[in-house]
């Protein structure tokens, strides 16, 4: 498999305004002339990273790399109480990546997205077929009911001693509701201790279902307490709303994907997006390929995933 490509700046950056006072930060880097790529992040909320440009040939590729409203450079940050959320559905993201790609006079992109990202990759390129030129998809999600509802329930049959945490993060009278829903509450808490502490246990809670490897170090990100706060206040507003998403129909909807290749890249021990979704995904996306790494969990830093979605990006590298 091949490494990661060299880093290479931007060659073109800039906040993009997308209506509802909301900003987008974006950085294009690669050749100008290339493959047209767009990278969606996880979360929803994570914000992007830079080195997710290295995951392209930059002598092939013309490379987006942007944070999705709320988070990352986007304006206004979502880690700020006062900043609604209304205005931060799937709906307008689908909405804002088609403002993206005509700002940037691109005609059709190679659309790559983990984890939350393969939800909103899917949604889009169902909605917009002809502007998706091919997929790769790591630590495939669809953010059905039935998905969100293992992650903070199902899964703490797993992970009991992780769970019993979660649970703990919330007043006793809630532990056996919906925890996703307590957790937004106490998002919205007018004591900022509250909030912060909330944002710490929800993210401790992640954590524990990411890796493969139970002693595997947080992402640097989750230290910032910012990025920590705009993060789960985002994501428990996505996943208490169904991502706005009715219930499987990325599934039953994904006929609309023929003609459109696609490379599914899944750990054989995700936790977090157990393997089954990937698997039906791929049963019904006819030009879908599914390539499960052993020994790998949720995290892209798990054992051969970088190289497994380095090999997808450059399988499309010469194709239009």
């Amino acid at each position: 498999m091949p490494p990661l490509y060299p880093a290479a700046g931007p060659s073109e950056e800039g906040w993009l305004d997308v209506g509802d006072g909301q900003s987008l930060h974006y950085e294009v880097s690669g050749r100008p002339d290339g493959r047209p790529a767009v990278v969606l992040h996880g979360g929803p909320g994570s914000g992007s990273t830079p080195w997710a440009r290295r995951l392209f040939d930059p002598r092939a590729y013309r490379i987006v790399v942007y944070d999705q409203r709320g988070c990352g450079r986007s304006r206004p940050h979502a880690s700020d109480p006062d900043v609604s959320l209304a205005a931060n559905t799937t709906a307008h993201l689908l909405a804002d990546m088609e403002r993206l790609r005509q700002h940037l006079g691109i005609e059709r992109w190679l659309i790559l997205g983990s984890s939350w990202g393969t939800t909103l990759g899917l949604a889009y390129a169902q909605r917009h077929p002809e502007r998706v030129s091919a997929m790769v998809l790591n630590g495939v999600t669809t953010t059905r009911r039935s998905e969100i509802d293992w992650l903070y329930r199902g899964l703490g049959a797993r992970l009991p001693e992780a769970f019993e945490r979660f649970r703990q993060g919330v007043p006793e009278g809630e532990r056996d509701s919906d925890l996703v829903e307590a957790y937004r509450r106490r998002l919205a808490h007018p004591d900022a201790e509250v909030r912060a502490k909330a944002a710490l246990d929800w993210h401790a809670w992640e954590a524990a279902s990411l890796s493969a490897d139970p002693d595997a170090p947080w992402p640097a990100a989750w230290a910032d307490p910012a990025f920590r706060m705009a993060r789960a206040r985002i994501v428990t507003h996505y996943f208490a709303n169904g991502a706005w998403l009715e219930e499987g129909a990325l599934l039953r909807e994904a006929g609309r994907l023929a003609g459109i290749r696609g490379v599914l890249v899944q750990g054989r021990h995700d936790l977090a997006a157990p393997l089954e979704t990937a698997e039906a995904l791929a049963a019904d996306w006819p030009d879908a390929e599914l390539e499960v790494v052993e020994d790998a969990g949720h995290s892209a830093a798990d054992g051969g995933i970088l190289d497994a979605i380095v090999a997808g990006t450059d399988r499309f590298r010469d194709r239009s």
